[in-house]
């Protein structure tokens, strides 16, 4: 007999056309209602509501009283990273959709990865933590150096208050368009967090994109070393 973790059921709960494209929507850290799910699905109301109620027991879910109504969201960020990370393998192995849309190329260069910055942008912000000596790899994982403390807190990071809370402070998170890590955990949140209460970005209503200004994009480059 097996014993340990069961991939089998997260696997058959995210095996259903419908109930993928539910937890997809969700990617993006936001809260939506069953009817709001069963658009973005492209299901009937009955039928994501089948799903949903599967989704909540599986332990993918969490659901949330706001009045009348009930908003679902990912119950864990893990799961937005494990997406991510399947979204990838499907990317590298060539799974894909028939139409990619004509978002995918602004996807591509920076989208929301559950609360944290994913795409070209966020593997390249990564890559500068690292080569400027910021953030370090030990043992597998990342690790916040003392001038990547001193770093954080010039540009206005409260590092206490995230080393308190239950997430990792900093996490490599696979990017499925750039088949390479971008900094999740809580670091990578109050950086996106940042970058959007300095004016530099936006999330695109509806969309996971998120949108730097002319003079954002170059104060992001001239922060994280970027060039090109």
């Amino acid at each position: 007999m097996q014993t340990g973790p069961d991939i089998a059921r997260v696997a058959a709960l995210l095996g259903d056309p419908g109930r993928a494209n539910i937890v997809t929507a969700l990617l993006d850290g936001s809260a939506l209602t069953a009817g709001e799910l069963a658009r973005q699905a492209g299901v009937t109301a009955p039928t994501a509501s089948a799903h949903l109620a599967r989704l909540e027991q599986g332990g993918l879910l969490a659901r949330q009283r706001q009045g009348r109504h009930n908003y679902f969201r990912l119950a864990h960020p893990e799961i937005g990273q494990l997406l991510e990370g399947l979204m990838g393998l499907a990317e590298r192995i060539g799974h894909r959709r028939t139409r990619t849309g004509p978002k995918e190329p602004a996807l591509r260069l920076a989208r929301v990865c559950y609360d944290h910055l994913a795409g070209e942008l966020g593997v390249a912000m990564l890559d500068g933590l690292v080569r400027d000596g910021r953030l370090a790899h030990e043992d597998g994982q990342l690790r916040l150096t003392e001038a990547g403390e001193a770093f954080m807190a010039d540009f206005g990071i409260g590092l206490v208050d995230l080393r308190q809370g239950r997430r990792p402070l900093c996490r490599a998170c696979l990017d499925w368009s750039e088949r390479r890590p971008h900094l999740a955990g809580s670091l990578g949140a109050a950086l996106l967090q940042r970058f959007q209460a300095l004016g530099w970005a936006s999330r695109e209503a509806g969309s996971r994109v998120v949108r730097f200004s002319p003079a954002g994009r170059a104060e992001f480059a001239a922060t994280f070393g970027l060039t090109g």
